[in-house]
């Protein structure tokens, strides 16, 4: 609590201490508190260690120190019981007791009376994090400026009320309503001095600083302990200074609630401290939870420094190295803010190559022993911080200038790791096999440190592979069947490893360390690693381990455990390796605050004593004044020239084109992939989504909260059209009607998500797709978000996008789209690997899979440019940059590399422009790889009429880095009077793109743009903009680059962060598409290689190893070998005597001066050798277009460029020799070639676009992106994927390159764990299905290919689909009626009748037509009346399907119901199957409860909620597809349906529908068609007829009353019709009508109302059609054919029958029974009914096929019948099927001259059968007394009789007439019968016969085959 000195034991100390003695005995529940002494002495001599205050963030973690006494690290704390307030008092937090207002931005403009002596500070209230309580403090009791001298005790006033004289803390915070669950202490709630503004406005002032000033200043991560670093006055601007002072500062961009950080400004925070994370001050809960319980491999690791040379905490605590919980920490991090958040890891480790760690963050980094003192004034005499990683055993106290080195346990806790690696490897029965040793361990470590070359790093991953290969390869050698070999990626590792002890240990080590050349220093220790330190810092102040890289200090005694710890002393690894535990906030902090403080101005002095000439500000005045007038005009002409040119009609480039929204095959498939991933997702038998149920799609697509990519998302909304074609909007769209569908994920956000939310509750029929695309942006968890208050966008997704309403919506499908998914697939992730849509390759085993017209250029594909055999790399680094960063590293050790690197970069961009525009001597101050880019980004736009240029991106991830780079080349682009020849535009992620008016009008004149007030509002649009881009922010977020991006320069980026996804994501911007055609120019225009490696990126590895020789790689102009030679300037050809003009051509030779005159031809052949190598190879690979070209178009040689009279417009934009090396820069010849050749081989966009850009990288990234394993995977790839997850332990297998991306997430999924800031982090179910969210998918492909283009495709067939889904093939099908006109005279009823009149119905006359027609389909909305199948599922006939709770699923019983039939001569045997919920339908015998009859209701009874008729529907095959769901239909109305099934089938169909009651059929009619279906239903519904009768006559009801109508339905009728007539007409004859859909329940209640209804046997309706006849319409009623959908009256055709045996038209056979019966028929017209198509089952279900051979072989119906007797091939068929199907296709063989003969009809007798659509077939019915059409006059064309019985006599056949040559065709049973009913008819006398017209259907005898026998009528 008090004042800390360094353990000297002083008088103030010793009062402080009594002091603290005695008020921690009053607090305590401890009887024995601690001694004083012990206090006193103990602390002071374990202060001389940093560690324990290290692991402490600041004072939020001050109370701490006031825990009560005696508690052990390790314990909870003791929970704070607070005095409740008095009664009626005020509790409201902010306010004080009496009411009244504390809060700062309450109070700030008021006045407040301070008495003298008194202060006013500021306090923190847990309950209001962004809030400060203004309080009135005695100074007295508040520190000095140094952190000491502050009086024990408190002496306060509130402000508010004005009550005074609070002489406690506890009794204040409880007036000022803090609500504490902790102890009050001053120095946890006190935190800011409070100060007046200029305008008089209290402000938030400098934090108080409750420590000592040695603390202050180099206590890194400490946010609250001393003046604001980097904030400075309201009143001061950016180039104010601070001061030593602190300074009373605001930040616009930090909330109140932000602790900033604190240090003295000769200090550079610049390493991080170990920092617990804390809750209002204090571990929370949770996080003790995590520290207690989590197991060595899920814990993650902290990467920290050692950061305070004052005493430790004065309980001891922690400070044992048995109690390594004390000092575990979970996050490193500069800023630990907002204080009522749990804080956890801050994303330090993602930014580390370590981060890979797991293990507890803690490590035993207490120190033992005796302290080491670290030498003053390490830093300035060694220009770097040594990082000391601690490894075995103990490890010393250090002391003294603590601030100098880093100490981190990371290399500890990789060692721990590695001693359990066979844990993971039981599976494999390994658990007996001892781990790794010690020894062996360290012994590794020096051979791995060996191996590393002078600009290498260390990197933990590297150390576990060599650590699991020793592992492997010594003791589990079986386990290689299990998984990939390991590859040799340490050569210097011994294969096979013998067991080291400790005693040859430091030989072994010391031998190894011989042949690096210094590079690795063995020390050995005697007693304790103490003395290995020490003597480590003496060399190191001697200046001895100048060469020295790295230090291995051991201890390894015989009978002790070995001590170890390495120091890095490389300056270059070390300043990598501290600046990667920086986060990446804390990162951006450290550089502003040397921005702010001034820190880089000795940067710029120091590049100002570079140029001998001077200042370069001083030559850039200088230029400027010089030449003023001749560049501004010169350069204005050359500029404005193109433009006056198009205006005079002279050639203008053509290659200006802006690609538009267009579907690639590439985007199709994957749409087509993740609907098809949508359909499984409904398809599963969990019921997750219901597609049947949706109507439409909406959708909102989040992305990152940058502008551009914002517009960007909008532009590709708006152009795909896909707003139109959901039907979400109207045809005149507007920008902001798009805006609704696109959200930025700020702080606007949740507005605008909210009323997504809505939407969707209010409408649960639309499907609304959540898409989130860049899907790996902002992974925080909500809970765990450790930004400032101000960044509401942290956590957004986790907060929006997993919030309880979008995980529980049955109607929201979330996409996640990402080119980095790898964070989302982790042990944790909510996404199933089943729902992950990976890209899809683009080659299969050399097949090109999708024929695309652009080839991608990704990682891969970049990667493989580097390698040998191609011409120029596209990736490259800067070597003399390098050096140069390097040098000035080590000159300005206290400057981060970034601010260095920035400067050094922007040094080199000014002089290449002042180079190119004439100052030739700055060509030595600028590297080759910037002049390149800067005299290509220059000289574009004047090779191009239209002034098209490049653009140059320079990625400056430092947003004030950036603007620093802005502002500088803005200026020097202004004095060299550049402004208007290229564009300089500052990209930030929050805002718009900004450029100059001139450029604006250029681009509107090239995209043909007439709005006045257009401007650019994405990258996109600024294609062929020559421009420099400043790409800034911490990640790129989604943004997409155009077409004529030439060059990426990535040389800034932060090289420390070493996480997979990061180094994709940057190289990811330069991903790009070229034309995969060959250009006839092609060999000419293209100066980089076209490389054609087979696989898309990285990221997508399936089926694409597959090399091909003879790449396009080598289709290149010969004049890039040169360059091609290297991949760094340290070997290209720069001269420093370089002519300037050199230097204008964009990557050619860079030639000497001389080589300035001679002619482009000579320039493409200055390398004899190199131009006739390629010669050849162009020759084999040029067509022989481009070689014509070539030689066409190069001018003479004789031609020459005078150097004197163009030098002047040379140093500005000689022509790019490259672009055109057959013009010269005057081009006065030009204009005698071909002028289009002229223009595309000139304008640089058009180059650009034909190839990918190329990219700069520093040379750490480019060594971990270029470096391969034995399988060919880029290093980066087997790194930590994300900053935000861990892996789940250190003994993992290899990633290898033959891994498909499936392969790659599963890896993942084993392999990493979220961090507990990762959003994921708590969806704990580790592998279980339920962890799963079931309605999240996740799309992955390589950067900048097209996803957001497939996943607008995507949802436009996800539409198509739905709408496909609510829409069914309905039959369209013309019924052709022969006698019926169209204006027929008379008509029997009013078109408006409702019913028909009985008495006119028997008298009208019955319409003949022709039953064939066409099977033309038409496609129809569902109404809501529709009949379903299965797939259907709502809520609203769940119970109707049989989910209804009260009944269990499938719960039904078995009845038998037998009874005799006299036709059959036996007793037929039927089963119903009856479900629990149907039982009221039936009537049981009491004691037996066997089924009696169906209940029948009465003729009279009338409800509207029921449906008399009971409906029966038979089927076969269609369990799934049948339309038997009858609810909607039937509009809920009560009914009575029973399905009538075969016996095989019985089973599937109660799977399918339990809820329906079925009628099995005997198995003897497994094998019959629809007719004995029919027969048995309506013998059954007779027989039932007459059962309810008799059982309701006992009731006393008439059996006439009794209901005598069944419903027998087709299993495909879907949809019903009503005509609805408008007589409104001024005519009575005039009417309109029109056809709706309707229920159901409304046809059949309004059929079953017709009046004397029971006199009809049949009743129907017609037959939908598009074009129905208004002649139907009039007629309202008619007989005729009823079909499909029928009322049958059972009682009146109690004698007509179904033919059992029929499979076809039995329906048309029946009518024509009962017609003749003279029985009535009655069709409703003005009712139809839809039947839709479905192509299983019913008719389809039987297979004809050879009855001998299994094989399914199809047989044409001419073989379904032959002659008997013969060695034809016997079918595995019914009789009655082959003669039906025979005569439908071939009847014209038996009836040749019936064909079309349809005035001559063939005479079927008492049966009809189909004889084809070209055969008119006349029924007559052999019946006494029956009703037959008048034959008289009637001459036949043939005669057929069917099985025909004994009332068939000769007599009534000649009765009929026949044309001469007539056919008949007589079928019966056998061949007996057919020739005793050719006698019995006498047949012979008026037909002729032939031995050789005797037929047989095509059965075995078995089978029992019909016979057919043909003859002639003489």
């Amino acid at each position: 609590m008090g004042n800390s000195y360094a353990g000297q034991l002083k008088t103030t100390r010793f009062e402080e201490v009594l002091h603290n003695s005695i008020e921690a005995s009053l607090r305590s529940n401890n009887l024995v508190p601690r001694p004083i002494f012990s206090q006193l002495y103990l602390e002071a001599e374990q202060q001389l260690s940093s560690l324990e205050a290290g692991s402490r963030a600041d004072n939020e973690e001050e109370e701490e120190e006031e825990e009560e006494e005696g508690s052990e690290s390790s314990s909870p704390p003791i929970s704070y019981q607070m005095k409740p307030p008095p009664e009626g008092c005020c509790t409201t937090d902010g306010f004080c007791q009496a009411g009244k207002d504390l809060r700062l931005v309450s109070i700030s403009n008021e006045h407040i009376e301070v008495p003298s002596g008194f202060l006013l500070v500021g306090a923190k209230s847990p309950n209001l994090p962004d809030h400060l309580l203004v309080c009135a403090v005695d100074k007295r009791f508040l520190p000095d400026d140094n952190g000491r001298n502050a009086l024990l005790g408190f002496s306060g006033n509130c402000v508010g009320c004005g009550k005074k004289g609070f002489c406690y803390f506890t009794e204040f915070s409880n007036h000022i309503n803090l609500k504490l669950t902790t102890q009050p202490k001053k120095q946890k709630h006190l935190k800011y001095y409070l100060v007046r503004n200029a305008q008089g406005a209290l402000t938030k002032g400098s934090v108080i600083c409750w420590k000592g000033a040695e603390f202050r200043s180099r206590q890194s991560s400490s946010n609250t302990c001393s003046s604001t670093l980097f904030q400075l006055p309201e009143s001061s601007g950016p180039s104010g200074s601070l001061s030593n002072e602190p300074l009373p500062a605001t930040n616009t961009n930090a909330p109140a609630g932000t602790q900033q950080t604190a240090a003295a400004t000769d200090h550079i925070p610049s390493t991080a401290a170990f920092s617990s994370a804390v809750y209002n001050g204090k571990e929370s809960p949770k996080q003790q939870l995590l520290k207690n319980n989590l197991s060595g491999l899920t814990r993650p690791s902290v990467l920290g420094t050692l950061t305070n040379s004052g005493p430790p905490k004065k309980r001891h605590k922690g400070w044992s190295p048995e109690s390594p919980s004390s000092t575990e920490t979970w996050n490193l991090q500069l800023n630990p803010q907002v204080p009522n958040r749990i804080k956890s890891d801050g994303g330090s480790l993602s930014t580390l190559p370590h981060s890979a760690l797991v293990g507890p963050a803690s490590s035993p980094m207490v120190g033992s022993g005796e302290p080491v003192s670290v030498p003053d004034n390490l830093l300035k005499i060694c220009k770097a911080k040594p990082v000391i990683f601690k490894g075995h055993g103990n490890f010393p106290y250090l002391c003294g200038n603590l601030n100098d080195v880093i100490v981190s346990p990371l290399l500890y806790t990789c060692y721990r790791n590695s001693q359990s690696l066979s844990r993971a490897y039981e599976q494999y029965g390994a658990s007996t096999i001892q781990p790794i040793s010690e020894e062996m361990q360290l012994l590794l470590t020096v051979y791995y440190l060996v191996q590393l070359a002078s600009d290498q790093v260390p990197l933990i991953e590297d150390l576990e592979q060599i650590f699991m290969r020793s592992w492997r390869e010594s003791h589990l050698s079986e386990i290689r069947q299990y998984q990939q070999a390991v590859p040799q990626a340490f050569s210097q590792v011994p294969s096979q490893i013998a067991p080291v002890t400790s005693a040859q240990l430091t030989w072994l080590a010391g031998l190894a360390a011989s042949s690096c050349n210094d590079s690795v220093h063995i020390i050995e220790c005697s007693y304790s690693l103490a003395e290995g330190l020490s003597e480590m810092f003496k060399l190191l102040v001697e200046g001895k381990l100048i060469k020295t890289n790295y230090v291995v200090i051991l201890c390894a005694g015989r009978n002790r455990a070995i001590d170890s710890c390495i120091v890095i002393t490389g300056k270059y690894q070390a300043r990598v390796l501290s600046e990667s535990m920086l986060t990446p906030s804390d990162y951006q902090k450290e550089v502003n605050y040397q921005l702010v403080t001034g820190k880089v101005e000795t940067l710029g002095s120091f590049f100002s004593t570079l140029c001998p000439e001077g200042d370069i500000d001083f030559l850039l005045d200088k230029f400027y004044q010089e030449n003023q007038g001749h560049i501004s005009s010169s350069l204005s002409a050359s500029i404005n020239k193109p433009m006056t040119l198009n205006g005079i009609g002279a050639a203008v480039c053509t290659s200006y084109d802006l690609e538009r929204h267009q579907i690639r095959p590439f985007q199709l498939a994957v749409a087509q992939k993740l609907l098809s991933h949508i359909c499984s997702i409904a398809d599963s038998s969990t019921q997750n989504l219901d597609l049947g149920s949706f109507e439409k799609i909406d959708f909102l697509i989040c992305v990152p909260p940058s502008e551009v990519t914002y517009q960007q998302t909008l532009f590709h909304l708006w152009h795909s059209g896909i707003l139109l074609e959901l039907g979400l909007e109207k045809e005149h769209l507007t920008k902001q009607r798009v805006e609704q569908y696109v959200m930025k994920l700020d702080v606007e956000a949740q507005i605008k998500f909210k009323i997504f939310l809505q939407n969707s509750m209010q409408n649960p029929h639309t499907l609304f797709v959540l898409i989130h695309d860049h899907a790996h942006w902002d992974l925080m968890s909500a809970m765990h978000s450790l930004y400032p208050q101000t960044e509401l966008s942290t956590g957004l997704v986790d907060r929006l996008l997993n919030c309880r309403e979008v995980k529980e919506a049955p109607n929201i499908v979330t996409l996640h789209v990402t080119s980095f998914p790898y964070a989302l697939q982790t042990q944790h992730t909510h996404i199933s690997p089943y729902n992950e849509i990976h890209w899809p390759s683009s080659y299969s085993n050399g097949v090109d899979l999708y024929h695309e017209n652009k080839k991608y250029f990704g990682l891969s594909e970049f990667i493989e440019s580097t390698l040998s055999g191609h011409s120029i790399p596209l990736l490259r680094y800067d070597s003399s940059f390098e050096a140069m960063v390097m040098a000035l590293g080590k000159r300005f050790p206290r400057l981060h590399s970034a601010v260095i690197r920035t400067f050094v970069l922007i040094q080199h961009y000014s002089a290449a422009m002042m180079a190119v525009c004439g100052l030739s001597q700055m060509k030595n101050y600028t590297s080759v790889e910037t002049l390149e880019i800067t005299q290509n980004l220059i000289n574009s736009s004047r090779q191009c009429p239209s002034g098209h240029g490049l653009m140059v991106v320079l990625r400056i991830p430092c947003t004030p880095l950036a603007a620093v780079a802005y502002e500088r080349l803005y200026n020097v682009r202004e004095r060299l009077a550049l402004e208007d020849n290229f564009e300089i535009i500052l990209g930030n992620p929050n805002s718009g793109i900004t450029i100059g008016k001139h450029f604006v009008e250029q681009l509107k004149v090239w995209q043909k743009i007439e709005d006045v007030d257009w401007k650019p509002q994405t990258y996109l649009e600024l294609e062929g903009l020559p421009c420099i881009l400043i790409f800034s922010g911490m990640d790129p977020q989604g943004e997409s680059l155009p077409r004529s991006l030439r060059y990426c320069d990535l040389r800034l980026i932060n090289s420390s962060s070493l996480v997979r996804t990061t180094l994709e994501q940057e190289l990811g911007l330069a991903a790009y598409f070229v034309s995969s055609e060959i250009h006839t120019d092609k060999a000419v225009v293209n100066d980089v290689l076209e490389s054609d490696p087979e696989k898309l990126s990285s990221t997508d590895n399936e089926d694409e190893e597959v090399a091909t020789e003879g790449s396009t790689s080598e289709k290149r102009s010969p004049m890039k070998r040169e360059r091609s030679r290297s991949h760094d300037s340290a070997s290209s050809s720069l001269s420093s005597k370089t002519s300037i003009a050199a230097f204008c051509r964009e990557s050619s030779p860079l030639t000497t001066t001389g080589d300035t005159t001679k002619s482009p031809h000579h320039v493409l052949s200055s390398s004899a050798e190199e131009a006739t190598n390629n010669y050849e190879r162009q020759k084999q690979k040029v067509d022989k277009g481009a070689q014509t070209m070539i030689s066409k178009h190069l001018p003479p040689p004789t031609e020459q460029l005078d150097t004197k009279q163009n030098i002047k417009s040379a140093q500005i934009s000689i022509t790019s020799s490259s672009s055109s090396p057959f013009s010269s820069s005057s081009s006065s010849s030009a204009s005698t070639h071909n002028s289009f050749i002229l223009q595309t081989s000139q304008c640089s966009m058009t180059k650009a676009t034909k190839q990918p850009p190329i990219v700069f990288l520093p040379k750490l990234v480019y060594d971990i992106i270029t470096s391969t394993d034995s399988s060919g995977l880029p290093k980066s790839s087997s790194l930590l994927p994300y900053h935000s997850v861990m892996w789940a332990s250190s003994f993992r297998p290899l990633m290898s390159k033959m891994m498909t991306c499936t392969e790659q997430s599963l890896y993942y999924r084993q392999w990493t764990v979220p961090k507990p800031i990762h959003m994921d982090y708590n969806n704990r179910n580790e592998g279980r299905m339920d962890a799963f969210h079931p309605r999240r998918l996740l799309l992955s492909g390589p950067p900048q290919i097209g996803k957001t283009g497939a996943y607008l495709q995507f949802l436009s067939i996800l539409s198509r689909m739905l709408i496909r889904l609510t829409e069914v093939d309905v039959y369209d099908e013309e019924e052709i009626n022969i006698n019926i006109k169209e204006e027929s005279d008379q008509y029997y009823h009013q078109p408006g009748d409702v019913w028909p009149d009985l008495e006119t119905y028997r008298s009208m006359s019955r319409r003949q037509e022709d039953m064939y027609t066409r099977r033309q389909t038409t496609r129809m909305r569902l109404s809501k009346y529709a009949a379903y199948n299965t797939y259907h599922h709502c809520e609203q006939c769940h119970q109707y399907m049989g989910f209804n709770p009260r009944y269990q699923l499938y719960e039904s019983t078995l009845h038998a119901f037998a009874f005799s039939y006299s036709m059959l001569g036996e007793e037929i045997q039927l089963h119903f199957i009856i479900p629990k919920s149907k039982e009221h339908h039936f009537v049981f015998s009491q004691p037996g409860r066997q089924l009696e009859s169906m209940r029948l209701p009465l003729v009279t009874d009338k409800s509207e909620d029921y449906i008399k008729s009971p409906t029966f529907t038979p089927t076969t095959g269609r369990h799934e597809h049948g339309l038997f769901n009858l609810y909607h239909a039937m509009d809920g109305a009560s009914h009575l349906h029973v399905l009538v099934v075969k016996e095989y089938e019985m089973a599937i169909y109660k799977k399918y529908w339990p809820n329906h009651i079925m009628l099995v059929l005997p198995s003897i009619f497994n094998g019959a068609g629809v007719g004995a279906a029919h027969f048995l239903i309506k013998e059954l519904s007779y027989h039932n007829l007459e059962l309810e009768r008799n059982r309701q006559e006992e009731l006393g009801i008439k059996p006439q009353d009794i209901w005598p109508f069944i419903v027998i339905s087709d299993d495909s009728c879907v949809m019903w019709n009503a005509v609805e007539v408008d007589f409104s007409g001024d005519r009575k004859s005039d009417y309109t009508w029109t056809e709706r859909n309707v229920s159901l329940k409304q046809i059949l209640q309004h059929i079953e109302a017709t009046p004397n209804v029971t006199h009809y046997a049949l009743i129907g309706m017609r037959k939908w059609a598009s074009k129905t006849n208004s002649a139907e319409i009039k007629e309202p009623f008619s007989c005729c054919h009823v079909h499909d959908f029928i009322m049958l009256n059972v009682d009146l055709t109690q004698n007509v029958q179904y033919n059992q045996n029929r499979f076809t038209c039995d329906d048309v056979d029946f009518n024509l029974r009962v017609h003749s019966a003279g029985l009535l028929i009655c069709r409703f017209n003005h009712f139809s009914v839809m039947k839709k198509q479905i192509a299983v089952g019913g008719q389809r279900s039987f297979h004809i096929k050879s009855k001998v051979s299994d094989t399914p072989v199809s047989v044409s119906p001419a073989q379904y019948i032959c002659a008997p007797d013969s060695k034809h091939t016997f079918l595995a068929a019914p009789a009655q099927l082959l003669l039906e199907k025979y005569l439908q296709y071939h009847s014209h063989r038996f009836f040749p001259l019936s064909l079309k003969n349809y005035s001559h009809p063939v005479l079927s007798v008492d049966c009809y059968l189909n004889l084809g659509p070209q055969i008119a077939v006349c029924y007559v019915s052999s019946r006494p007394h029956s009703l037959n059409i008048s034959s008289s006059g009637l001459m036949f064309s043939g005669l057929l009789l069917y099985l025909c019985d004994s009332f068939v006599v000769a007599s009534f056949l000649k009765k009929f007439h026949f044309l001469k040559g007539a056919t008949l065709c007589v079928i019966c049973q056998d061949r007996n019968s057919l020739r005793q009913t050719v006698v019995r008819l006498e047949l012979e006398d008026e037909w002729q016969f032939r031995l050789r017209d005797e037929f047989q259907t095509a059965n075995a005898k078995e089978d029992r085959p019909l016979f057919f026998l043909t003859g002639r009528h003489i």
